[in-house]
């Protein structure tokens, strides 16, 4: 790895001078000795100072590279490895301060600190060449560290408070335990430096289970993960990572796909969601490459799909390639809908959906939590009471059939792949048998929220949500839907208040919130027994 001057230079100082406040840091725990300890206090500022200069040195390079993803990449790792030998300097300093504190030396066990303070020291001199040679594999021994460190921890830790309870001594306890804290947190610092060189050979990001879990889905193809290269594609709200990958595979062939982990539940709905539409409509959702869990994660290698996604395409698509997209998307629902179709009727739930989303919302946007109000003698209902009463009119309708739903119909999810005029679907952890009209209102919402205020785009974006609740009303009448617009009404309700929680700018969320109310109160002020003659609005809905 070439690395300014400035930053090979402070870096390899800031190496040597933490591998003396490590050994140095044995010493004393080899023997205890006060001048040992103010010769470690002493140099409280060097490392702060050279890992000052690596972190400007840096911030240089990053300013003067420009937008060069992998020059970015290598400094920003260069950056957090400097921090973290500072924190381990500081750490080493603290637990010495502590040290002292414990007036009988005899209770603070000074020689179990010996051995893995030794592989601390050990790990830390592996770092100059895990960063030069880009090696994945002495990058993970440095973080595997912290395991044997946790060990040592738990085991000294055990007997620090059983000494507790055979004596009164407890104030010099207190320090033993302050000062294993202090040595067991290098552990955390030596898993963020791998974390950081994992990341600079990787090309993105990486935490060190996830590097694990990537590792074994690369095994299952036969892929090798010392030729990879990870770019970031999405970071979902429950917390998975989403990467498109290439490698080569045991035959040295390039390998494109894309690299799902996170919860190993929500992986596993993946995974299941996209084996069911292999079986009721295969050909639409990529193709599973590999699965592996790793403990409470799992991570998925899936087929990488061709194509733009609609969000792309509303966004900065030409008007002719949207237009081919929306009549492919069209089409593929309606074919889909008939294919799946069975005569179990569905309830939707959508304000029950909604009822449990209100309290995010509240928490980003308090002042959507409106009571009950009266204004010249006009009785105004809270938010929450029109959920409450709206779910109680929806419990007597339901949808005459059921179809296989997308389960989370965001344009992201949509991809058009033009060459094959083809549409495939994504993230499909919950598709299942359901109401229709949940995908379409939230596929039409999910156009409304995109936060683009010039008119043009906001016209395409009308556009494209007016289309499919035109396509999706006509399939309705052939269907013989009576209370389509009506259930359509009470989803696009619950799209619109639940988004909010994801739309920080007040005034578009205030937009979609209003939106939300008319839309209950239209809904409530139809006669019970008369939803079938309801009509939704046209057009005002997503026009600003």
């Amino acid at each position: 790895m070439m690395l300014p001057d400035a930053v090979e230079e402070n870096m390899s100082f800031l190496l040597v001078e933490l591998d003396g406040q490590l050994s140095r840091l044995s010493g004393y725990f080899k023997s205890p000795h006060s001048d040992t300890a103010e010769q470690l206090v002493a140099r409280a500022g060097y490392a702060s100072n050279l890992s000052s200069r690596v972190r400007k040195a840096c911030l240089a390079g990053m300013i003067k590279g420009g937008r060069k993803g992998a020059r970015q990449m290598d400094l920003q790792g260069i950056d957090t490895v400097a921090r973290n030998l500072d924190l381990m300097s500081r750490l080493g300093r603290r637990a010495v301060l502590h040290a002292q504190g414990v007036a009988r030396p005899k209770l603070l066990r000074a020689d179990a600190y010996v051995g893995p303070l030794t592989s601390v020291r050990a790990s830390v001199a592996q770092v100059q060449d895990a960063l030069h040679s880009r090696d994945s594999k002495t990058a993970v021994d440095i973080g595997q560290t912290r395991e044997a460190l946790g060990r040592f921890h738990d085991r000294l830790f055990d007997t620090y408070t059983r000494d507790m309870r055979d004596t009164r001594h407890t104030e010099d306890l207190a320090h033993a335990l302050l000062t294993l804290n202090e040595v067991a947190r290098m552990g955390e610092a030596l898993q963020a430096i791998s974390e950081a060189i994992l990341s600079i050979n990787i090309g993105q990001p990486v935490r060190f289970e996830r590097y694990f879990t990537l590792r074994s889905v690369l095994a299952s193809i036969g892929g090798d993960d010392e030729d990879i290269t990870l770019h970031p594609l999405a970071e979902t709200r429950s917390g998975s990572a989403i990467s498109s990958l290439r490698t080569r595979d045991a035959k040295g062939r390039r390998v494109s796909a894309v690299f799902k982990d996170g919860d190993r539940r929500k992986v596993k709905k993946e995974r299941v969601g996209v084996k069911s539409w292999d079986s009721v409509y295969p050909g639409l959702a990529p193709e599973i490459l590999s699965y592996e869990r790793h403990g409470d994660s799992a991570a998925l290698l899936i087929e990488h799909l061709e194509g733009e996604t609609f969000e792309d395409l509303v966004l900065g698509g030409s008007d002719t390639r949207l237009a081919e997209a929306q009549k492919a998307l069209h089409k593929t629902v309606r074919d889909i809908w008939k294919q799946t179709r069975i005569d179990t009727p569905a309830q939707m739930g959508a304000m029950a959906q909604l009822s449990g989303r209100m309290a995010d919302v509240y928490r980003l946007h308090p002042r959507f939590a409106t009571e009950a109000q009266t204004i010249q003698g006009l009785a105004i209902a809270g938010f929450d009471d029109l959920v409450t009463a709206a779910a109680t009119r929806e419990a007597q309708i339901e949808a005459p059939f059921s179809v296989y739903i997308h389960g989370d119909f965001n344009l992201d999810n949509v991809i058009h792949d033009a060459s094959a005029r083809k549409i495939r679907f994504v993230d499909l952890h919950r598709s299942r048998y359901m109401d229709y009209v949940q995908d379409v209102s939230v596929f039409m919402v999910s156009n409304y929220r995109l936060q683009v205020l010039d008119r043009t785009t906001r016209a395409r974006i009308a556009s494209v949500a007016m289309g499919m609740q035109d396509m999706a009303a006509k399939f309705a009448r052939q269907q013989k839907d009576p209370t389509f617009d009506y259930r359509l009404a009470l989803g696009l309700a619950r799209s619109f208040a639940s988004s909010t929680r994801f739309v920080v700018d007040k005034d578009h969320a205030r937009k979609m919130m209003l939106r939300a109310r008319y839309l209950l109160e239209q809904a409530l002020s139809v006669p019970e027994g008369r939803e079938a003659r309801f009509r939704l609005p046209k057009g005002i809905l997503f026009r600003d």
